[in-house]
């Protein structure tokens, strides 16, 4: 059965964004998750479980970025989280 049509994204640039945000803006945000848990844990720790819960975190993140129905939203909250791990890890 196919999806219904007035639920599926026409613009080519929201597509492309959400895409963007699931794949680059998650990126980000593991990586910064990543580095703020090295406060809490010694960092060896962190890199030898971040091999298996990066790619666990980021492949969420994809799916997530496609699920909130505007691209923008999905922006801002990564935008956020990297925010506030990047802050937990800098300061």
């Amino acid at each position: 059965m196919p999806a219904n049509k007035k639920y599926l994204t026409k613009s080519p640039w929201i597509k492309l964004s959400k895409l963007l945000a699931g794949s680059l803006g998650g990126y980000l945000v593991t990586i910064s998750f990543h580095a703020a848990l090295t406060r809490v844990f010694p960092k060896e720790y962190v890199m030898v479980t971040s091999f298996i819960t990066g790619y666990l975190l980021w492949a969420t993140l994809l799916l997530v970025a496609f699920l909130i129905p505007q691209a923008w939203k999905t922006w801002a909250i990564y935008a956020l989280a990297i925010g506030v791990c990047s802050g937990i890890y800098f300061i």
